[in-house]
């Protein structure tokens, strides 16, 4: 079956189920307050369980894939099921991989997530644009053929982004807007988004670029890393109803109980949609 464009879909799932994305992120520190061992059957129970809170009633599911590989081959598989099983309720699974490489490799990366024959295909991945975006070209190539979508790192909330992110080339713009820009390219024309997004975290003072991509905009560091629904407004602009924000440990500290972590991702559901009224 051949699917819709990501950003169709996306679209779709903010606009019936909320503006959020909820990440799957089993930090050692996170799974022993679960009462779990570190271990892949803690890893195993730690994810079926958020996948059954949070899969059939948020727009995206975002599983880090690090939290997974750390276990080799048997957290994978703990990570291909966690996919398999997120996607079938109904949520868009978001993998955060942050690939980022050149010829065959970025292809074989785009392989991984992006082909439909893949156990671990998703509607989307993280990638790192920091090879030149060009380098980018076959996970871009290769979502647009399978109805999938691609995030790129833009603007991120840790502190020693800016430190690649902020410089400026030759033509004075930043490696910042040179990402968006390009993204913007991509998106040209597509209704009613378009499926190449950018990441740019809550926590910015100020974005001091123009996000206006016509695509989705991950926005990560709300709840522990300081940030709040109130302050995307000011963040993001007009760009603001295209932010998916992405909240982890201020949702999955509220486990192992369903209806707990439920709650959790209802209310930020809900700070959302009062910080855009």
């Amino acid at each position: 079956m051949t699917l819709a464009p990501f950003g169709a879909r996306l679209r779709h799932a903010l606009d019936t189920r909320g503006q959020l994305c909820v990440g799957i992120d089993p930090h050692t520190s996170l799974l022993a307050a679960w009462g779990l061992d570190d271990s892949v059957a803690g890893l195993e129970t730690f994810s079926r369980t958020v996948v059954e809170a949070l899969a059939d009633r948020v727009a995206v599911l975002k599983p880090q894939a690090a939290f997974f590989e750390r276990f080799g081959s048997k957290g994978v598989a703990v990570l291909e099921k966690s996919v398999e099983e997120a996607r079938a309720a109904g949520a868009l699974v978001l993998m955060d991989a942050k690939r980022g490489d050149i010829g065959s490799t970025m292809a074989a990366y785009a392989e991984a997530f992006l082909a439909p024959g893949s156990p671990l295909f998703s509607d989307a991945v993280t990638v790192s644009p920091y090879l030149g975006f060009g380098s980018l070209r076959p996970a871009l190539d290769l979502a647009a053929a399978n109805g999938a979508g691609v995030f790129a790192l833009a603007l991120t909330s840790n502190p020693e982004g800016a430190e690649v992110q902020r410089a400026t080339g030759a033509d004075g713009a930043s490696v910042a807007a040179s990402v968006l820009r390009q993204l913007a390219a991509e998106n040209a024309g597509a209704e009613p988004l378009g499926s190449f997004g950018a990441v740019v975290g809550a926590t910015l003072a100020d974005a001091g670029v123009d996000l206006a991509i016509n695509g989705p905009l991950l926005a990560p560091g709300i709840g522990a890393q300081g940030a709040t629904m109130a302050d995307l407004p000011r963040v993001f602009g007009a760009s603001v109803r295209n932010v998916v924000p992405s909240v982890s440990r201020d949702v999955l500290r509220h486990g192992p109980s369903v209806p707990a972590l439920r709650e959790a991702a209802e209310r930020f559901v809900g700070e959302y949609a009062d910080a855009v009224e």
